[in-house]
Protein backbone atom coordinates (compact mmCIF):
# COMPACT_ATOMS: atom_id res chain seq x y z
CA UNK A 1 0.00 0.00 0.00
CA UNK A 2 1.27 3.46 -0.96
CA UNK A 3 1.75 6.71 1.92
CA UNK A 4 -0.68 7.80 0.63
CA UNK A 5 -3.04 5.48 0.87
CA UNK A 6 -1.78 4.68 4.65
CA UNK A 7 -2.06 8.51 5.32
CA UNK A 8 -5.70 8.26 4.84
CA UNK A 9 -6.44 5.03 6.32
CA UNK A 10 -4.08 5.02 9.15
CA UNK A 11 -4.19 8.87 9.80
CA UNK A 12 -7.85 9.83 8.75
CA UNK A 13 -5.77 12.71 6.34
CA UNK A 14 -7.15 12.86 2.47
CA UNK A 15 -4.08 13.30 0.18
CA UNK A 16 -5.65 15.73 -2.75
CA UNK A 17 -3.21 16.57 -6.26
CA UNK A 18 -2.22 20.34 -6.30
CA UNK A 19 -2.87 20.06 -9.66
CA UNK A 20 -4.80 20.23 -12.89
CA UNK A 21 -3.93 19.95 -16.35
CA UNK A 22 -5.56 17.99 -19.82
CA UNK A 23 -2.33 16.14 -20.35
CA UNK A 24 -3.30 13.88 -17.06
CA UNK A 25 -6.22 13.69 -17.89
CA UNK A 26 -5.63 12.50 -21.74
CA UNK A 27 -2.84 10.44 -20.46
CA UNK A 28 -4.51 8.62 -17.80
CA UNK A 29 -1.82 9.85 -15.40
CA UNK A 30 -4.43 11.59 -12.90
CA UNK A 31 -6.65 7.99 -13.01
CA UNK A 32 -3.23 6.23 -11.73
CA UNK A 33 -2.62 8.86 -9.26
CA UNK A 34 -5.94 8.54 -7.83
CA UNK A 35 -5.67 4.52 -7.74
CA UNK A 36 -1.95 5.19 -5.82
CA UNK A 37 -3.81 7.15 -2.85
CA UNK A 38 -4.96 10.70 -4.37
CA UNK A 39 -8.34 11.43 -3.26
CA UNK A 40 -9.23 14.41 -4.83
CA UNK A 41 -7.93 17.87 -7.35
CA UNK A 42 -7.63 21.18 -6.60
CA UNK A 43 -6.76 24.32 -8.91
CA UNK A 44 -5.87 27.75 -8.67
CA UNK A 45 -5.35 30.60 -11.69
CA UNK A 46 -1.53 30.03 -11.72
CA UNK A 47 -1.81 26.58 -12.20
CA UNK A 48 -4.79 26.57 -14.97
CA UNK A 49 -2.83 29.49 -16.54
CA UNK A 50 0.31 27.36 -16.77
CA UNK A 51 -1.39 24.48 -18.11
CA UNK A 52 -3.05 26.06 -20.90
CA UNK A 53 0.10 28.09 -21.90
CA UNK A 54 2.43 25.42 -21.53
CA UNK A 55 0.27 23.09 -23.36
CA UNK A 56 -1.27 22.63 -27.39
CA UNK A 57 -3.74 20.40 -25.74
CA UNK A 58 -6.06 23.12 -25.71
CA UNK A 59 -5.33 24.34 -29.57
CA UNK A 60 -8.27 22.60 -30.91
CA UNK A 61 -11.10 23.54 -28.38
CA UNK A 62 -10.12 27.54 -28.21
CA UNK A 63 -9.73 27.44 -32.00
CA UNK A 64 -13.07 25.84 -32.30
CA UNK A 65 -14.77 28.14 -29.69
CA UNK A 66 -13.46 31.29 -30.99
CA UNK A 67 -14.25 30.15 -34.39
CA UNK A 68 -17.32 29.65 -33.53
CA UNK A 69 -17.50 33.64 -32.16
CA UNK A 70 -17.06 32.91 -28.15
CA UNK A 71 -15.16 35.55 -26.40
CA UNK A 72 -11.48 35.15 -25.16
CA UNK A 73 -12.60 35.43 -21.56
CA UNK A 74 -15.55 32.34 -22.23
CA UNK A 75 -13.33 30.51 -23.99
CA UNK A 76 -11.18 30.31 -21.40
CA UNK A 77 -13.79 29.22 -18.65
CA UNK A 78 -14.97 26.61 -21.27
CA UNK A 79 -11.45 25.36 -21.03
CA UNK A 80 -11.68 25.08 -17.80
CA UNK A 81 -15.14 23.81 -17.19
CA UNK A 82 -13.93 20.95 -19.92
CA UNK A 83 -10.66 19.98 -17.78
CA UNK A 84 -12.90 20.27 -14.62
CA UNK A 85 -16.05 18.20 -15.59
CA UNK A 86 -13.61 15.06 -17.12
CA UNK A 87 -11.46 15.40 -13.80
CA UNK A 88 -14.65 15.24 -11.63
CA UNK A 89 -15.96 12.22 -13.71
CA UNK A 90 -12.14 10.22 -12.60
CA UNK A 91 -12.74 11.47 -9.02
CA UNK A 92 -16.32 10.03 -9.03
CA UNK A 93 -15.73 6.89 -7.98
CA UNK A 94 -13.78 7.82 -4.95
CA UNK A 95 -16.52 10.55 -3.99
CA UNK A 96 -18.97 7.57 -4.20
CA UNK A 97 -17.37 4.91 -2.26
CA UNK A 98 -16.50 7.64 0.19
CA UNK A 99 -20.20 8.52 0.85
CA UNK A 100 -19.25 12.04 -0.49
CA UNK A 101 -16.52 12.38 1.65
CA UNK A 102 -14.09 13.07 -0.32
CA UNK A 103 -13.42 13.00 -4.57
CA UNK A 104 -13.88 16.69 -5.09
CA UNK A 105 -12.03 18.76 -7.23
CA UNK A 106 -12.08 22.57 -7.14
CA UNK A 107 -12.24 25.40 -9.61
CA UNK A 108 -11.60 29.28 -8.30
CA UNK A 109 -13.82 31.84 -9.23
CA UNK A 110 -12.07 34.63 -11.25
CA UNK A 111 -9.71 36.47 -8.75
CA UNK A 112 -10.54 39.96 -9.86
CA UNK A 113 -14.07 39.32 -8.35
CA UNK A 114 -12.32 38.57 -4.70
CA UNK A 115 -13.50 42.15 -3.37
CA UNK A 116 -17.40 41.80 -4.78
CA UNK A 117 -19.77 39.53 -2.59
CA UNK A 118 -22.18 39.73 -5.47
CA UNK A 119 -20.18 38.74 -8.47
CA UNK A 120 -18.54 36.10 -6.37
CA UNK A 121 -22.23 35.18 -6.01
CA UNK A 122 -23.15 34.48 -9.46
CA UNK A 123 -19.57 33.33 -10.49
CA UNK A 124 -19.86 30.46 -8.05
CA UNK A 125 -23.46 30.15 -9.12
CA UNK A 126 -22.33 29.89 -12.57
CA UNK A 127 -19.67 27.16 -12.17
CA UNK A 128 -22.14 25.03 -10.07
CA UNK A 129 -24.53 25.12 -13.30
CA UNK A 130 -21.96 25.00 -15.55
CA UNK A 131 -20.19 22.04 -14.59
CA UNK A 132 -23.05 20.35 -12.75
CA UNK A 133 -21.18 17.67 -10.97
CA UNK A 134 -21.99 16.70 -7.04
CA UNK A 135 -17.88 16.36 -5.80
CA UNK A 136 -17.15 20.26 -7.56
CA UNK A 137 -15.92 22.80 -4.62
CA UNK A 138 -16.17 25.89 -5.67
CA UNK A 139 -13.04 27.55 -4.54
CA UNK A 140 -13.88 31.23 -3.23
CA UNK A 141 -10.89 33.72 -1.57
CA UNK A 142 -11.20 34.02 2.16
CA UNK A 143 -11.26 38.00 1.84
CA UNK A 144 -13.37 40.16 3.91
CA UNK A 145 -16.20 40.25 1.52
CA UNK A 146 -15.77 36.42 0.32
CA UNK A 147 -16.82 35.38 3.81
CA UNK A 148 -19.94 37.13 3.46
CA UNK A 149 -20.51 35.35 0.07
CA UNK A 150 -19.40 31.79 2.00
CA UNK A 151 -22.46 32.32 4.09
CA UNK A 152 -24.78 32.81 1.78
CA UNK A 153 -23.36 29.91 -0.76
CA UNK A 154 -23.81 27.40 1.78
CA UNK A 155 -26.90 28.91 2.38
CA UNK A 156 -27.78 27.95 -1.29
CA UNK A 157 -26.61 24.62 -0.23
CA UNK A 158 -23.06 24.78 -2.54
CA UNK A 159 -20.15 23.37 -1.37
CA UNK A 160 -17.18 25.74 -1.54
CA UNK A 161 -13.34 25.16 -1.23
CA UNK A 162 -12.55 28.48 0.90
CA UNK A 163 -8.75 29.70 -0.19
CA UNK A 164 -6.33 32.10 0.44
CA UNK A 165 -6.77 31.38 4.15
CA UNK A 166 -3.26 33.30 6.23
CA UNK A 167 -4.44 34.30 9.44
CA UNK A 168 -6.46 32.76 12.40
CA UNK A 169 -8.96 35.63 12.65
CA UNK A 170 -9.72 35.26 9.18
CA UNK A 171 -10.18 31.21 10.27
CA UNK A 172 -12.85 32.01 12.88
CA UNK A 173 -14.55 34.17 10.60
CA UNK A 174 -14.87 31.62 7.88
CA UNK A 175 -16.11 28.79 10.41
CA UNK A 176 -18.57 31.04 11.72
CA UNK A 177 -19.72 31.71 7.84
CA UNK A 178 -20.35 28.24 7.46
CA UNK A 179 -21.73 27.21 10.23
CA UNK A 180 -24.20 30.26 9.60
CA UNK A 181 -24.95 29.44 6.09
CA UNK A 182 -25.44 25.36 7.17
CA UNK A 183 -28.29 26.50 9.36
CA UNK A 184 -29.87 29.08 7.25
CA UNK A 185 -29.82 25.82 4.90
CA UNK A 186 -31.64 23.56 7.19
CA UNK A 187 -33.95 26.34 8.41
CA UNK A 188 -35.09 26.41 5.02
CA UNK A 189 -35.50 22.60 4.48
CA UNK A 190 -31.89 21.63 2.41
CA UNK A 191 -30.15 18.33 2.95
CA UNK A 192 -27.06 19.73 5.12
CA UNK A 193 -25.27 16.16 4.01
CA UNK A 194 -25.26 17.35 0.44
CA UNK A 195 -22.96 20.23 1.93
CA UNK A 196 -19.31 19.49 1.77
CA UNK A 197 -16.34 22.17 2.27
CA UNK A 198 -12.84 22.51 3.46
CA UNK A 199 -11.02 25.60 4.50
CA UNK A 200 -7.52 25.72 3.07
CA UNK A 201 -5.01 27.43 4.93
CA UNK A 202 -1.62 28.35 3.62
CA UNK A 203 1.13 26.67 5.02
CA UNK A 204 4.37 27.52 3.17
CA UNK A 205 4.10 31.39 2.15
CA UNK A 206 3.63 32.04 5.77
CA UNK A 207 7.18 30.97 6.81
CA UNK A 208 8.16 32.74 3.47
CA UNK A 209 6.68 36.08 5.08
CA UNK A 210 7.84 35.60 8.43
CA UNK A 211 11.18 35.03 7.73
CA UNK A 212 11.96 37.80 5.59
CA UNK A 213 10.53 40.05 8.90
CA UNK A 214 12.77 37.86 10.97
CA UNK A 215 15.70 38.48 9.00
CA UNK A 216 15.51 42.35 8.39
CA UNK A 217 15.26 42.09 12.37
CA UNK A 218 18.59 40.34 12.32
CA UNK A 219 19.01 39.67 16.05
CA UNK A 220 19.84 36.12 17.56
CA UNK A 221 16.40 35.82 19.07
CA UNK A 222 14.59 36.55 15.65
CA UNK A 223 17.10 34.18 13.27
CA UNK A 224 16.53 31.41 15.96
CA UNK A 225 12.68 31.64 15.18
CA UNK A 226 12.84 31.27 11.24
CA UNK A 227 10.87 28.29 9.45
CA UNK A 228 8.73 27.78 12.79
CA UNK A 229 5.87 30.25 11.94
CA UNK A 230 3.35 28.32 9.84
CA UNK A 231 3.44 24.85 11.50
CA UNK A 232 2.71 26.99 15.02
CA UNK A 233 -0.05 28.21 13.29
CA UNK A 234 -1.75 25.99 11.58
CA UNK A 235 -2.03 23.86 14.60
CA UNK A 236 -3.33 26.69 16.68
CA UNK A 237 -5.88 26.28 13.26
CA UNK A 238 -6.62 22.92 13.67
CA UNK A 239 -7.03 23.58 17.80
CA UNK A 240 -9.79 26.31 16.89
CA UNK A 241 -11.32 23.75 14.45
CA UNK A 242 -11.51 21.15 16.89
CA UNK A 243 -13.26 23.73 19.48
CA UNK A 244 -15.82 24.75 17.24
CA UNK A 245 -16.76 21.35 15.82
CA UNK A 246 -17.25 20.06 19.49
CA UNK A 247 -19.69 22.77 20.19
CA UNK A 248 -23.40 21.96 20.88
CA UNK A 249 -24.16 24.47 17.93
CA UNK A 250 -22.12 21.50 15.82
CA UNK A 251 -23.72 19.01 17.56
CA UNK A 252 -27.30 19.78 15.91
CA UNK A 253 -26.42 20.41 12.65
CA UNK A 254 -24.31 17.04 12.62
CA UNK A 255 -27.85 15.21 13.68
CA UNK A 256 -29.05 16.87 10.80
CA UNK A 257 -26.80 15.09 8.58
CA UNK A 258 -23.90 18.08 8.64
CA UNK A 259 -20.26 17.33 7.38
CA UNK A 260 -17.38 18.98 8.81
CA UNK A 261 -15.85 21.75 7.82
CA UNK A 262 -12.04 20.25 7.46
CA UNK A 263 -9.29 22.34 7.31
CA UNK A 264 -6.83 21.97 4.40
CA UNK A 265 -3.31 22.56 4.31
CA UNK A 266 -2.04 24.29 1.20
CA UNK A 267 1.12 25.32 -0.34
CA UNK A 268 2.80 22.34 1.25
CA UNK A 269 5.83 22.28 -0.81
CA UNK A 270 9.09 23.75 1.10
CA UNK A 271 10.36 26.84 -0.36
CA UNK A 272 13.46 27.17 1.95
CA UNK A 273 16.94 24.16 -0.19
CA UNK A 274 17.38 23.73 4.22
CA UNK A 275 14.29 22.63 4.92
CA UNK A 276 12.93 18.75 4.93
CA UNK A 277 11.28 18.72 1.45
CA UNK A 278 8.15 16.91 3.76
CA UNK A 279 7.80 18.75 6.56
CA UNK A 280 5.16 20.93 5.81
CA UNK A 281 2.87 17.45 5.24
CA UNK A 282 4.58 15.30 8.13
CA UNK A 283 4.48 18.10 10.96
CA UNK A 284 0.70 18.47 9.90
CA UNK A 285 -0.99 14.74 9.79
CA UNK A 286 -4.50 14.40 11.30
CA UNK A 287 -7.81 13.26 11.06
CA UNK A 288 -10.39 15.18 9.55
CA UNK A 289 -7.87 17.14 7.40
CA UNK A 290 -6.69 17.51 3.85
CA UNK A 291 -3.16 17.79 2.46
CA UNK A 292 -2.93 19.28 -0.93
CA UNK A 293 0.24 17.99 -2.73
CA UNK A 294 2.54 18.63 -5.72
CA UNK A 295 3.83 15.90 -7.92
CA UNK A 296 7.47 16.78 -6.28
CA UNK A 297 6.32 16.64 -2.54
CA UNK A 298 3.90 13.30 -3.36
CA UNK A 299 7.63 11.64 -4.90
CA UNK A 300 8.91 13.20 -1.54
CA UNK A 301 6.41 11.67 0.60
CA UNK A 302 6.48 8.23 -1.23
CA UNK A 303 9.97 7.87 -0.90
CA UNK A 304 10.91 9.25 2.62
CA UNK A 305 8.15 10.88 4.34
CA UNK A 306 6.97 9.38 8.34
CA UNK A 307 3.27 8.74 8.70
CA UNK A 308 2.28 9.31 12.61
CA UNK A 309 -0.25 11.80 14.23
CA UNK A 310 0.79 15.46 14.67
CA UNK A 311 -1.25 18.03 13.70
CA UNK A 312 -2.24 18.37 17.67
CA UNK A 313 1.10 17.45 18.83
CA UNK A 314 3.24 20.37 21.07
CA UNK A 315 -0.10 23.29 20.43
CA UNK A 316 1.09 24.62 23.64
CA UNK A 317 4.66 25.62 22.32
CA UNK A 318 2.96 26.58 19.25
CA UNK A 319 1.00 29.32 21.22
CA UNK A 320 4.10 30.04 22.44
CA UNK A 321 6.05 30.44 19.54
CA UNK A 322 3.08 33.36 18.11
CA UNK A 323 3.69 35.41 21.35
CA UNK A 324 7.37 35.52 20.94
CA UNK A 325 6.87 36.81 17.48
CA UNK A 326 4.54 39.32 18.77
CA UNK A 327 7.23 40.25 21.16
CA UNK A 328 9.58 41.09 19.15
CA UNK A 329 6.68 43.00 16.62
CA UNK A 330 5.64 40.64 14.24
CA UNK A 331 1.96 40.63 14.32
CA UNK A 332 0.33 37.77 12.77
CA UNK A 333 -2.23 38.95 11.52
CA UNK A 334 -0.82 41.72 9.79
CA UNK A 335 1.24 38.86 7.87
CA UNK A 336 -1.77 37.07 7.43
CA UNK A 337 -3.70 40.71 5.79
CA UNK A 338 -0.27 41.19 3.85
CA UNK A 339 0.01 37.35 2.50
CA UNK A 340 -4.17 37.64 1.46
CA UNK A 341 -3.14 40.83 -0.50
CA UNK A 342 -0.49 39.08 -2.08
CA UNK A 343 -2.23 36.01 -3.09
CA UNK A 344 -5.07 37.96 -4.65
CA UNK A 345 -2.98 39.93 -6.66
CA UNK A 346 -0.72 37.37 -7.84
CA UNK A 347 -3.59 34.70 -9.19
CA UNK A 348 -5.55 38.15 -10.45
CA UNK A 349 -1.76 38.73 -12.70
CA UNK A 350 -2.00 34.81 -13.66
CA UNK A 351 -5.35 35.23 -14.73
CA UNK A 352 -5.07 38.05 -16.64
CA UNK A 353 -1.81 36.87 -18.05
CA UNK A 354 -3.25 33.80 -19.49
CA UNK A 355 -6.56 35.74 -21.30
CA UNK A 356 -3.54 38.15 -22.49
CA UNK A 357 -1.77 34.83 -24.46
CA UNK A 358 -5.55 33.63 -25.13
CA UNK A 359 -6.28 37.37 -27.27
CA UNK A 360 -2.97 36.95 -29.01
CA UNK A 361 -3.67 33.42 -30.00
CA UNK A 362 -7.06 34.34 -31.68
CA UNK A 363 -6.61 37.70 -33.08
CA UNK A 364 -5.33 36.20 -36.19
CA UNK A 365 -7.74 34.51 -36.48
CA UNK A 366 -10.98 36.16 -35.38
CA UNK A 367 -11.58 39.30 -32.99
CA UNK A 368 -13.42 38.92 -29.74
CA UNK A 369 -17.60 38.85 -30.65
CA UNK A 370 -20.58 38.39 -28.22
CA UNK A 371 -20.89 38.90 -25.12
CA UNK A 372 -19.43 36.84 -22.25
CA UNK A 373 -22.03 34.14 -20.88
CA UNK A 374 -19.74 33.54 -17.83
CA UNK A 375 -20.13 35.79 -15.06
CA UNK A 376 -16.28 35.74 -13.94
CA UNK A 377 -15.58 39.09 -15.21
CA UNK A 378 -16.55 42.72 -13.88
CA UNK A 379 -15.47 46.31 -14.09
CA UNK A 380 -13.39 47.73 -11.76
CA UNK A 381 -15.83 50.13 -10.52
CA UNK A 382 -18.61 47.60 -9.58
CA UNK A 383 -17.22 46.48 -6.27
CA UNK A 384 -19.35 45.72 -3.17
Amino acid sequence: MSKLRHLHADCGQSPWLDNLNRGYLRDGTLARMVDEGIRGVTANPTILARGISSSHDYDEQFTSLIAAGRSVNDAYWELVASDATEALDVLRPVFDASASGDGFVSVEVAPDLAHDVRATIAAARWLRERIDRPNLLVKVPATAEGVRAVEALTGEGASINVTLLFSLPRYAEIIEAYLTGLEKFTADDGDPATVSSVASFFISRVDTEVDRRLETLGTDEALGLRGRAAVAQAKLAYRLFSEQFSTARWRRLAHLGADVQRPLWASTSTKNPADRDTRYVEELIGPDSVTTLPEATIAAFEDHGVLGRTVDKDVRDAGGLLQQLAALGIDMDTVGQTLEDNGVANFDAAYRGILETLDATARPKSRQRGASAAPQRRSRTDRN
